[in-house]
């Protein structure tokens, strides 16, 4: 037994042996990466990769980050999708953060593996740059990509399937972190600043039922992409805003494009000359995108819908906006020039507008900004407040429901009158000291336009060639009376 011992290699020559060992593997390695071509170590990695794969059952799709010049939208969509699938024991991880970017990004480094499971199947995920650890001589050829390992029987259900689970999960991982953008005109120009608007439907003043029929709409469009295809539409939808200043026309405008992660162009129609810079401004939008005209009514004056004294229409003006070039642009030919396009026009005097801007096709939807109602009220009650959102969120709840439907307030005046003070007693006493005497000046105004109409009844109004008589007229009998009396003494 001794002897048998004392035949093995003693542990310091096992340590020289692979010491010696690993010193040949570097050095060939160093040679191969030091003598030997580029191309010639990427043909000869490819092969003994493939002739490895051939043994197996197992199937790798590559997927680089250009295809044949171009963007890869598979590989964008791999990047984020997998940024939220790194795992917690992941040894070495690239960092990234633009400058309008909110936070740090996170993404794979060179030989990090990743594994999903997607309905019961494996899929291993790895990331490659160059295809080696060490870079290239010449950066412009540093070449990134993503391998995509599974069994070779689920190659249909990856491609058809999983493929397509990626591509929608990454596209809501990039609404998630978008980063809203605010169009306004300068010199016929766009230029953008971000949207930090934080208005949404929850901190919205509006009727619940009303607030729920207009998210329903805005997700019912968005999912519609193949209903407008089928039918022959374009894939947009007008919407029109309209009632008295200050009911948050303007932030329902804002809560709509945080809701659908879109971008806000602001179209001053007083800054558009021609119809020709109104189809340039179009074709100059993004898709994914909310245009608003604000105060349409007042916004521009329209030669082809304007009556001179005369009474008869003006003639066109060459080159100048018109309703037509306007109609054109909502639902002609040149508004099929994008997708997922919403318009939005606001006023505070709808009868004033053509009625070819309000029909169907143009503007789909009406949404009345009406006067703040006791829904409204707690809503702000609880966004300026911190009171709960429910019908006894405070014991001075039961005086203002009664009070604010008479007092015909705004939400813009009811938010003025919370700000004035943190102390929800104090702030909701003044509110209903202001509440109760919106209600009886209204009260008072609504008494002297019944007095003024009655007026206007008895007396009749005068035309421009006539004087109004004042004096009261007399009774029919008192002159069938004296037309006797002249009779009789006639006789």
């Amino acid at each position: 037994m001794s002897s048998l011992f004392r035949d093995l290699p003693s542990p310091s020559s096992i340590f020289t042996t692979y010491a010696s060992l690993a010193g040949y593997i570097m050095l060939i390695r160093s040679m191969f990466f030091d003598m030997i071509p580029r191309p010639v170590q990427d043909f000869v990695v490819s092969t003994l990769r493939s002739l490895l794969r051939s043994q197996s059952s197992i199937l790798t799709l590559t997927i680089d980050c250009d295809a044949w010049g171009m963007n890869n939208e598979i590989y964008d969509a791999a990047e984020t999708y997998l940024s939220t699938k790194i795992s917690p024991d992941a040894s070495t991880l690239r960092i990234a953060k633009g400058p309008k970017d909110k936070h740090i990004n996170v993404f794979l480094s060179n030989g990090e593996i990743v594994t999903d499971l997607y309905q019961g199947i494996e899929l291993k995920w790895r990331f490659v740059t160059n295809g080696g650890d060490k870079k290239a001589d010449n950066e412009d050829s540093i070449k990134e990509y993503f391998e995509l390992s599974f069994d070779k029987k689920h190659k249909d259900f990856v491609l058809n399937s999983y493929v397509q689970h990626v591509l929608s999960k990454a596209k809501e991982i990039e609404d998630g972190r978008r980063i809203l953008k605010m169009y306004t005109l300068n010199s016929l120009r766009w230029e953008c600043v971000n949207l930090e608007h934080p208005s949404t439907f929850d901190t919205m003043a509006m009727d619940d039922e009303l607030k729920r029929t207009v998210i329903d709409d805005l997700d019912r469009f968005i999912k519609r992409r193949e209903f407008y295809k089928r039918v022959g539409k374009a894939w947009k939808r007008g919407y029109l805003l309209y009632g008295p200043p200050g009911t948050g026309k303007s932030s329902l405008v804002a809560a709509m494009a945080n809701h659908l992660k879109f971008d806000v162009y602001d179209l001053q129609l007083a800054g558009v000359m021609r119809d020709s810079d109104l189809r340039r401004l179009l074709l100059g939008t993004h898709n994914r995108s909310i245009l608003v005209v604000e105060d349409i009514d007042c916004a521009v004056d329209l030669p082809n819908r304007v009556h001179s004294k005369e009474g008869s229409s003006r003639v066109d003006v060459q080159g100048q906006l018109t309703l037509s070039g306007l109609l054109n642009f909502i639902d002609g030919l040149w508004s099929s020039c994008g997708d997922e396009r919403i318009i939005i026009f606001t006023t505070n005097h709808k009868e004033k507008l053509d009625p070819a801007l309000l029909r169907p096709g143009r503007m789909d939807m009406h949404i009345y900004m009406g006067h703040c109602t006791f829904q409204g009220f707690k809503t702000l009650a609880s966004n300026y407040l911190g009171l709960p959102c429910s019908d006894n969120g405070h014991c001075l709840y039961d005086r203002i429901q009664g009070t604010i439907e008479g007092a015909k307030v705004t939400p813009a005046q009811i938010a003025e009158e919370l700000m004035k003070s943190e102390d929800a007693d104090f702030a909701l006493e003044n509110l209903i000291k202001f509440l109760e005497r919106k209600r009886l000046t209204g009260e008072a105004d609504k008494s002297e336009k019944i007095k003024e109409e009655d007026e206007s009844k008895i007396q009749e109004k005068p035309n421009c060639n006539s004087v109004v008589d004042t004096t009261p007229r007399k009774s029919s009998s008192r002159k069938i009376k004296k037309l006797v009396l002249f009779w009789s003494f006639m006789c």
